[in-house]
């Protein structure tokens, strides 16, 4: 198998021949199809979240094919198409897994990041945290719900959202989303077909990202310093910039709340409790659980949501991580080997 591996952090990644690894009990060896470019890999790759296991393989938005079952794997068959997301195990045991909050598990193992990812031909996955995937979708299109979906929707419940339509008190009403990536462009549809009304801010100036998140059914596009046409509800940050925290609290009206999607931020700057007082509430999101990812895969093909890809060739992915984090995408980058 080929693959491409972090051997230190803020160095590119290299490509490595190494023999296919073999399932083991409650393991599945998966063809990967396709693989999504997250941001978080860009965090892995740059250093920014800590003690990775090293070398490493990233990449937590994997489609892919069982090729070989392990002992006591049960409800899945090989040849059958799976995704695979960035919660790859946990422990069962501690507190929050058996209080139904596996997203916080003390012991857990993250794809890309402390398991080996989907950046190659193959890739092992624990069978229990895969999930089987229709045929009906390009296995590109489907590689961004396996994480900026999953973490857009958790993030978009977080906010009050979810279930429902936008009418009056089934959550937010008028919804902002600062950071127009991956993340944002599935959300947006999602928050749209509900009836919400959704706000995107973008980095000043980019008018294409604008010009995008209105194709994709937002009411209004602007820059993240300015002021929405109305104050918003709720606020999801994607993008990983702290100083969004001040100016999505300036934005949001008595009582809404600002979500922090992203697994890295930068400092957040200090501001005056005003903004904070009256009720208003910053709270962040953390990982995922096997209950999001079932409703979210569930509802998406019902919301018609699309997303929109670049396909970089497995080899390219030093590129796709660059144009990423410089800006250069609409939607989602996704590898194929």
């Amino acid at each position: 198998m080929r693959a491409m591996v972090l051997e230190r952090p803020r160095t590119p990644l290299v490509m490595r021949e190494r023999s296919a690894p073999e399932p083991a009990s409650g393991e599945i060896l998966i063809e990967v199809a396709a693989c999504g470019v997250c941001r978080t890999d860009l965090h892995v790759v740059d250093g920014e979240l800590p003690n990775p296991k090293l070398p490493i393989v990233p990449g937590h938005e994997i489609v892919g094919r069982v090729a070989a079952m392990g002992a006591a794997v049960a409800g899945l068959a090989i040849g059958e198409r799976v995704g695979v997301p960035w919660l790859g195990s946990t422990c069962g045991l501690c507190p929050y897994c058996r209080s139904g909050r596996e997203n916080l598990c003390d012991r857990p193992l993250f794809t890309g990041y402390t398991r080996d990812g989907g950046y190659a031909t193959r890739a092992l996955a624990d069978a229990r945290y895969c999930f089987p995937l229709p045929e009906r979708r390009d296995d590109a299109e489907v590689a961004p719900f396996l994480c900026a979906g999953l973490i857009g929707w958790r993030s978009y419940r977080m906010a009050g959202a979810g279930e429902g339509t936008g009418a009056e008190g089934t959550g937010p009403q008028a919804l902002g989303l600062y950071g127009f990536g991956a993340a944002a462009h599935i959300l947006a549809q999602i928050a749209a077909w509900q009836g919400r009304r959704v706000y995107a801010f973008t980095r000043s100036g980019d008018d294409a990202a604008q010009a995008f998140a209105k194709s994709l059914g937002a009411v209004w596009a602007g820059g993240s310093e300015e002021m929405p046409p109305e104050p918003l509800d709720a606020a999801i940050i994607f993008a990983p910039v702290g100083a969004l925290v001040p100016m999505a609290l300036k934005a949001v009206k008595k009582g809404g709340r600002v979500v922090c999607g992203g697994i890295h931020m930068s400092d957040i700057p200090s501001f005056p409790y005003r903004l904070l007082w009256e009720e208003r509430q910053v709270v962040s999101v953390a990982n995922l659980t096997r209950a999001d990812a079932r409703e979210f895969l569930t509802l998406a093909p019902q919301a018609g949501v699309k997303s929109e890809v670049t396909r970089y060739p497995l080899e390219a992915a030093n590129e796709a991580l660059a144009d990423l984090r410089e800006g250069r995408l609409q939607g989602a980058a996704v590898l194929i080997p």
